[in-house]
């Protein structure tokens, strides 16, 4: 077997994968354990920053037009835009366009700060149909303009209330219109019942559109996820049929073979030598069977645990009580493994370290966790210094820290130890 191979190292296309994953996973900011919900929201946010930067570009060219305006007397004449009052005015967008692009990527403020300034860009094109005297309102050049901004508020914002404002446009320039005493005509009727036609056109399409992106997005991911977790039940199974026909085979064997020297043996100490080698082989079978029900997702945690504090009984003579309180709720099989796990080490140290003469073992599911609390009346021992090479405690830290679980062990010398265990349990 090649050596590195044997150590567990990573290959290099295993390693490049990891690294482009890592890549990913932090440019979108996520973590490892992404959720398919958690993957949407980072594409959606992604394309209302794509969109957002859209729009100062945008920006950008219609305040180069603005300065443009303002540069020619005819034009900053027709408009109005004439003194100091107007450039502070052109300066005061340019600064709030400046400031939306330094938080357009914020998830909360970006958007806030985006629809904010847009509705700001909207009153002053509202403003600039409606001040010219002659050829303003529903007569003025700018008033397709209003048509853009219908298109970049369904863009970055495909609901009805937040499309809104750039609707209220045209009601709000023919009233403008009235208020300035200036007649509307037929023609002016008809532009603006064009243009209400034209704006719940696009409303529609771009909601619509917008709708059928999205929910064949989160079908996608959805999809990608359940095509993962079934490609990982597979592998399972077949890890699972291989290792029963494999070494579950082999140790079957190790079995009979035991017991066949055993029944050919004389001497009193090759027998116990024999004994213990075969109870090592069935206690090896017996804990893989119990891992191959684990990678099918057939075990049940309660029932195994109560099953391995009996076997451990049986097998050392140390008394295990066991009980079991809450109703049973659903875990990961990562969870069930790590519960398991950490009685097995529990209960070996009850054994190997601590001599204690009876252990108490308590299952308690509550309405979000499960909770297991392995309590020995043993010599105890100092949590703060554990001996040199025992790395039990660490382990079982490091499986709480892995499955956002809680790990207490409350030991001092003379007085036993309890080690209680706590994680999370899957939504129903």
């Amino acid at each position: 077997m090649d050596s590195n191979l044997a150590l567990g190292e990573e290959t290099p296309a295993s390693s490049d994968l990891r690294a482009r994953v890592r890549e990913v996973l932090t440019r979108r900011k996520l973590t490892d354990s992404v959720s398919a919900e958690q993957a949407a929201a980072s594409w959606e946010q992604d394309r209302f920053v794509a969109r957002a930067r859209a729009l100062f570009y945008a920006r950008m060219m219609f305040l180069t037009l603005g300065l443009l305006i303002l540069a020619v007397p005819t034009w900053s004449g027709y408009f109005g835009l004439t003194g100091a009052f107007s450039f502070l005015g052109y300066f005061t967008m340019l600064l709030y366009s400046v400031a939306n692009l330094l938080v357009i990527d914020h998830p909360r403020a970006g958007r806030w700060v985006t629809y904010t300034t847009l509705c700001m860009d909207l009153v002053i094109l509202v403003v600039l149909i409606a001040k010219p005297q002659v050829g303003g309102g529903l007569q003025s050049p700018l008033l397709a303009t209003q048509l853009l901004f219908t298109t970049l508020f369904s863009i970055l914002y495909p609901k009805p209330l937040a499309i809104l404002p750039p609707l209220l446009a045209l009601p709000i320039t023919t009233r403008l219109d009235l208020l300035l005493n200036r007649s509307v005509t037929a023609v002016e009727l008809l532009t603006l019942l064009w243009y209400l036609a034209l704006n719940f056109i696009i409303v529609y399409v771009l909601v619509y559109l917008n709708e059928r992106e999205a929910a064949a997005h989160r079908e996608v991911v959805a999809l990608q996820g359940d095509l993962k977790e079934l490609a990982v039940v597979e592998e399972r199974n077949r890890l699972a049929r291989e290792i029963h026909d494999g070494l579950g085979a082999s140790l079957s064997s190790m079995i009979i073979q035991a017991e066949f020297i055993m029944n050919l043996a004389r001497e009193e100490g090759l027998r116990s030598e024999i004994r213990e080698l075969k109870a090592t082989a069935e206690e090896s079978i017996e804990e893989l069977r119990r891992s191959l029900r684990m990678m099918r997702e057939d075990f049940e945690l309660s029932q195994g645990l109560e099953d391995y504090a009996k076997t451990f009984n049986d097998r050392t003579g140390l008394p295990v009580r066991f009980e079991r309180t809450g109703s049973q709720r659903k875990l990961s099989p990562d969870a069930q493994l790590a519960l398991f796990r950490i009685l097995q080490e529990c209960l070996s140290n009850a054994v190997k370290h601590a001599q204690a003469r009876t252990v108490q073992v308590r299952l308690d599911y509550t309405e979000d966790r499960v909770h297991l609390i392995v309590q020995d009346d043993g010599k105890g021992f100092d949590p703060q210094n554990t001996p040199r090479g025992h790395y039990g405690l660490l382990n079982m830290r490091e499986r709480a820290m892995k499955l956002g679980g809680q790990l207490i062990v409350d030991s001092s010398p003379g007085n036993g130890a309890q080690v209680a265990f706590s994680l999370p349990c899957l939504p129903t």
